[in-house]
């Protein structure tokens, strides 16, 4: 025959796990709401972050079409590409310390525009633009008056 102590202690045993299972059950409901409504906020600030990077590229897009109206005025805008840097300086064999002279930049600012380091400024462009309209003769000549 058990005695009341153990019977005792098995139905609060009892009675405490079925508190604990409600309580968990509620926590469980909780947790569920609060990481819904962390996903909708995530959801939020990722389509907030995209239209602020779009307003931004459309404000700075906007801030330079002025600039480029006062170009378009001022003359043709030059465009520049590492790829046809280096075919030219290859084409005519030079160096990238000769093309640089000619440029009126470095060697090694050479290097740096043809492999995309570094881009040449808006004079720089100018200068390269006259260098593209040289020939080989023209150039041996430029090179051999330096």
């Amino acid at each position: 025959m058990p005695n009341i102590a153990s019977i005792l202690k098995t139905e609060i045993s009892r009675v405490a796990r079925k508190e604990v299972r409600a309580e968990i059950e509620t926590l469980k409901k909780a947790s569920v709401a609060h990481r819904a409504s962390i996903a909708e906020l995530r959801r939020q600030v990722n389509a907030l972050e995209k239209e602020l990077r779009r307003v931004a590229k459309s404000a700075t897009r906007s801030a330079t079409v002025p600039d480029s109206a006062n170009e378009a005025a001022e003359g043709t805008k030059r465009r520049f590409s590492a790829t046809r840097l280096a075919a030219h300086r290859a084409k005519l064999g030079l160096s990238a310390a000769s093309y640089g002279q000619l440029v009126g930049v470095s060697g090694q600012t050479i290097y740096h525009w043809e492999q995309g380091k570094a881009r040449p400024r808006a004079a720089q462009l100018e200068s390269l633009a006259a260098v593209r309209d040289l020939g080989a003769r023209e150039v041996a000549e430029r090179l051999s008056t330096r």
